[in-house]
Order: C-alpha cells, then structure tokens, then sequence
C-alpha cells in the first residue's frame, strides 16, 4: 500500500476554488500584514531618522496589506457566507509573496555605491510584492474559471499598488542618500 507522503498532498494553487483562493489570499494579507509590522518595529528600535523612515514605509505597507485583507474579507463574505475553509498556505505547493528580512544580510559591510541597509530593506519588500503580481497575474492567464480570473487580476492589482508604493520609496530613499 503507498501511502502519500505530505508534500505530495499539497495541491497547485491554480486548482483552488474561488472560495479557497480567496481565502489564503486573505490569510496571506494578514500574514504580510503582520510582517511588515514587525519590520517597522525592528527599524524603530534604531531611532535614527532614517529607519524611522523606513518604519513608517513599513507601517503603511502593514495597514495596506490590513486594508486588502478587510476587502477581501468582505468580498468572501458577500460571495460564500460564513462558509469555513480550512485550507491554509501550508497546503499549497507555491509560496505566496512571503517578504524575508534576513537581519544578517541588511547588514553585511557595504560597498561604496551598495544600498543601504534601509534600501535594502525596501528591496526585500519589492522583490515580494513583484513575486505576488507576477504569480497572480500567471493564475490568471492559466485559469478557465471566470471568477478565478477575476479574482486573480484584483490580486495583481493589489500588487500592483504595493510596488507603485515601494518603487517611488526606493527612489526617494536613493535620491536623499545621494544628496
């Protein structure tokens, strides 16, 4: 008798329903939500204007993920209910836009010309959230569900924002440090 092992139990993300879908997608807002939190207290703690600066980006970027979460709990409210969903991310086979803040490497020796810690800092975040709007966009091209569709280009609108965001912050983060 085979007997499947965990990983081969997870399933791809494109084969969710839309009510599962919307679902880890509000469990990844709130997950990121909370991430980004915690990166805004961890540059509080400096006290220096620079990382207080950064732990603002990182606070408007926790409320922006919150707010997306709200919306989608809303949406998942409208469309299924109080209809339970127990699946969670660690049921997928993809990861999900998960931002990792490795303190060993924001700070590494920099060389002349390098980004600093806090750029660095926000890079991290853009390259999560330019992996989110490139796997959603992705879903949305392979699905046939037309409501899976839909759901999946607002998740890369949602995206979208988030690098918009982060973008001009890296660029004015770039533009001071070369003042």
């Amino acid at each position: 008798m085979l007997i499947a092992s965990p990983e081969t139990m997870k399933r791809p993300f494109i084969s969710l329903t839309p009510a599962e879908a919307l679902h880890v997608a509000i469990f990844i807002e709130e997950r990121n939500a909370e991430l980004y939190h915690r990166f805004a207290e961890m540059f509080t703690e400096f006290r220096d204007i620079q990382s207080l600066e950064i732990a603002s980006v990182f606070w408007e970027m926790a409320s922006e993920e919150q707010r997306h979460s709200t919306q989608l709990q809303q949406r998942y409210m409208e469309r299924h209910g109080n209809a339970c969903c127990a699946l969670t991310e660690d049921d997928l086979q993809e990861m999900v836009e998960v931002p990792r803040l490795e303190t060993s490497q924001l700070f590494d020796r920099l060389a002349p010309g390098e980004p600093g810690v806090q750029e660095r800092a926000l890079q991290v975040a853009l390259a999560a959230e330019l992996g989110a709007r490139r796997f959603y966009a992705e879903l949305a091209v392979m699905t046939s569900d037309a409501a899976l569709r839909k759901l999946y280009q607002e998740l890369a609108e949602f995206e979208d924002e988030h690098v918009i965001y982060l973008e001009k912050k890296i660029a004015l983060s770039s533009a001071k440090k070369s003042e």
